[in-house]
């Protein structure tokens, strides 16, 4: 499964030289991840009220072409691996009227995340505590070559 979201690129999201400042890209993958859950059937609100939180164990991203203010950013989101603790995103970032696979992105990046106990922060197992989500993890699962 493949999530896309649209990003319009904010002023505010630039810098002194008219370009997406480097770590907003970070927040775009944020908004892409929420979407794709969301998508899954799992909003990440409802892993909060069930008191679990799902933070950043470690995140790349490489950059090509610049985005600037008013571009609309296409995010595409997969998961890439799933084990019962750690949840791993890809993601690439084109400019509207680009055409993923032929066009490089603009930015490509991933995620790792686990699922962790909101009142002690300490990792669970998420096909133990949430075993739709991790099903729904390993249905939607596109691991990459």
């Amino acid at each position: 499964m493949v999530g896309e979201t649209r990003i319009r690129v904010r002023y505010a999201e630039t810098d002194k030289m008219g370009v997406v400042y480097h770590a907003n890209y970070l927040l775009y993958f944020e908004e892409a991840r929420t979407e794709f859950l969301e998508k899954l059937g799992f909003p990440y609100a409802k892993l909060e009220e069930a008191g679990y939180m799902s933070p950043v164990l470690d995140v790349h991203l490489s950059y090509g072409e610049s985005l600037t203010y008013g571009d609309v950013a296409i995010v595409r989101t997969k998961v890439v691996k799933v084990t019962p603790v750690k949840t791993t995103y890809a993601y690439e970032v084109y400019k509207e009227g680009q055409t993923p696979g032929e066009d490089k992105p603009c930015v490509a990046g991933m995620s790792e995340h686990c699922l962790v106990r909101a009142s002690d922060f300490r990792p669970v197992s998420q096909k133990k505590v949430a075993p739709d989500l991790y099903e729904a993890y390993k249905s939607a699962c596109e691991p990459t070559e």
